[in-house]
């Protein structure tokens, strides 16, 4: 019986410990931490699955070994960024006895050139992906802030327009600009669909099954 209650005393101290005030910013950067590497390999391990075996060539097991790489490299970034960004900004709270504004940047300024900073295909996604959001919101709190008056009509329609226009422009013309994973996908869709020799690539597969190509 000693196996049983020694795990029911040291559940108990952990929760005890869990519970105290005193130790709760300290706590939230650890938590925070463990949420950014849950959450990274859960966003990442579909994604890196589907697009590996699509566009990927190679043996089972490299494309696995890839799978892996790409899931455990954006679960450690994310939660490493996490863990510095709540631990500068609990920092910044103790020092300053209150929390402002710039504390939520300034820390968020530190995680990303320490983790995000360096240039590989992970962060380039992680960072473009962000870069997207923070352009739509920036223009929806221009126009709360009164900075820019609020558009008549909705300007979506536009935004695709020209988003869409610009992308397939880049694309046919200055490919080298793009991401590759961009690249790869615009190739199966735009020109990819241009080659064809009988029903089975032009039904079935995407290429001749001897190309070892996308299906």
């Amino acid at each position: 019986m000693a196996g049983p209650d020694l795990i029911r005393t040291v559940l108990y101290t952990i929760n005890n410990l869990l519970q105290q005030e005193k130790y709760k910013a300290a706590l939230a950067v650890v938590k925070g931490f463990r949420n950014g590497a849950v959450y990274g390999a859960k966003i990442r391990a579909p994604h890196a699955l589907v697009m590996t075996f699509l566009f990927r060539s190679g043996s089972l097991k490299d494309k696995l070994r890839a799978i892996l790489k790409a899931t455990y490299t954006h679960s450690r970034n994310l939660a490493c960024f996490v863990f510095t960004y709540k631990g500068l900004q609990a920092l910044q709270q103790k020092i300053q006895g209150k929390s402002l504004q710039s504390h939520s940047f300034l820390a968020a300024c530190v995680g990303g050139w320490l983790v995000f900073g360096d240039n590989n295909n992970i962060n380039s996604q992680i960072n473009m992906y962000l870069l997207s959001r923070i352009l739509f919101a920036l223009s929806r709190l221009a126009v709360e802030k009164g900075f820019i008056p609020a558009p008549k009509q909705d300007p979506f329609p536009l935004f695709a327009t020209l988003v869409w226009g610009i992308v397939l422009w880049l694309f046919e013309y200055y490919p080298h600009t793009l991401q590759p994973s961009l690249q790869s996908s615009m190739n199966y869709l735009y020109h990819d669909s241009n080659v064809w020799h009988d029903i089975s690539d032009f039904l079935v597969y995407n290429k001749p099954r001897t190309a070892g190509s996308q299906q």
